[in-house]
């Protein structure tokens, strides 16, 4: 499983280190309409079912945290927060250049 070396954040994006040297970004914006939380994704088919079109463009994370060793929570200025983001679906949903060539080679892990 990969793991974060450092985590660090701007006003609108996390950036993620990883231990084997692969570098991510995240706009908070595509985290929230990543929300991997029952309230967000079907729990048997992972289909989405969050109303992107209701988030805002100035959608923030006001805090973070890490939970265990497996996981970052968001709490979102939307006022939502129940999502548990493990590493490794940070890893998939990483949209940096090589990771999308992969995924459009494999297909998305979430649509």
């Amino acid at each position: 499983m990969p793991v974060p070396s450092e985590i660090e954040k701007d006003a609108n994006k996390l950036y993620i280190s990883w231990e084997d040297g692969h570098k991510s970004e995240y706009l908070f914006r595509c985290l929230r309409e990543n929300c991997p939380c029952a309230m967000c994704r079907d729990e048997f088919t992972g289909e989405r079912i969050l109303d992107i079109s209701k988030i805002s463009p100035e959608l923030v994370s006001q805090r973070e945290s890490v939970v265990g060793h497996y996981a970052l929570a968001f709490s979102f200025s939307d006022g939502h927060g129940a999502g548990i983001y493990t590493f490794e679906y940070l890893r998939e949903i990483c949209s940096c250049p090589e990771c999308a060539s992969n995924s459009a080679k494999n297909g998305p892990a979430y649509a």
